[in-house]
């Protein structure tokens, strides 16, 4: 048998109770339930960063010396506000104890001992130093010059000669000769404890390109060491080997009769030739 039980009609929901609601959809209560949630969270949020940035402004006021309030001062916080003139502790100090500027500007006036007017401190004596005596130049004492004639060991018929320019060993002659073969020894130009021979007419040997010749002194340096010889030991009794001050290594010699410096040693061949006497002047 067919069921006749019908659903009922929605066109009439008061006779029988039951109506859906048409009015709005399904779920929207809980929806607004989520909103107002949403928003109450938000507006937390909100209030909580407000009042960390306050907290935050007053401590910066407080580090940048503003005064804080009683509230923030027994929280914790400390109050680097800037402290007034007549309550800092400068100020007290400075209060006790005088400024040495000030201390040191009171006049005599003050303690009771006027200055006489237009006085001034004493000032140092400017007067100038007495000066020692001008040193005059005094010439240095030339050395004792003494005429020699000097004698070859191995040739001793022989003496030094300068002429033409060159010192030669010659045998003894006339007068021209003696005058040309005796110089004046003389302390050295380059060492004083060493010589160097003047000729008579002014010129002085010295070496140039090893050779021995008499030359006019130009004043230089150079003049003045290839002029000095330093006397020096020698195997022949009464007899000297001399030694170039600038050459130390080379002394005097003869060869083929003309003087020259040479290499010198304990081992040197023909050491005779190094060999030399000073005798009194010839002229």
């Amino acid at each position: 048998m067919p069921d006749n039980k019908s659903r009922p009609s929605p066109e009439q929901p008061w006779g029988n109770g039951w109506a859906p609601e048409s009015s709005r959809a399904p779920g929207t209560r809980r929806l607004w339930l989520a909103g107002a949630l949403a928003v109450a969270t938000v507006v937390a949020c909100v209030t909580a960063i407000s009042v960390t940035e306050k907290a935050n402004d007053k401590q910066s006021a407080a580090r940048q010396g503003r005064t804080t309030s009683d509230k923030e001062t027994t929280s914790g916080l400390i109050s680097f506000a800037t402290p007034s003139a007549s309550g800092s502790p400068s100020a007290s100090a400075s209060a006790g104890s005088p400024s040495p500027s000030a201390s040191a500007s009171a006049s005599p006036s003050a303690s009771g001992s006027p200055r006489p007017q237009g006085s001034s401190s004493p000032r140092p004596s400017t007067a100038p130093a007495p000066q020692a005596p001008p040193v005059k130049d005094v010439p240095a004492p030339r050395p004792a010059s003494n005429r020699k004639s000097v004698q070859s060991v191995n040739y001793p018929d022989r003496y030094w000669r300068a002429s033409g320019g060159l010192v030669r060993l010659e045998q003894n002659g006339g007068s021209e000769f003696r005058e040309d073969a005796s110089f004046d020894v003389v302390a050295g130009l380059s060492n004083s404890s060493c010589y160097s021979f003047r000729t008579a007419d002014g010129t002085y040997l010295r070496h140039r390109n090893f050779l021995l010749r008499a030359e006019r002194n130009d004043g230089s340096n150079l003049f003045s060491q290839d002029a000095t010889f330093c006397p020096n030991w020698s195997p022949y009794s009464g007899s000297m080997t001399l030694r170039s001050v600038n050459y130390p290594d080379r002394a005097l010699r003869h060869r083929n009769m003309e003087l020259r410096l040479d290499q010198y040693g304990y081992n040197t061949r023909g050491a005779e030739d190094f060999a030399f006497r000073l005798v009194d002047g010839l002229a």
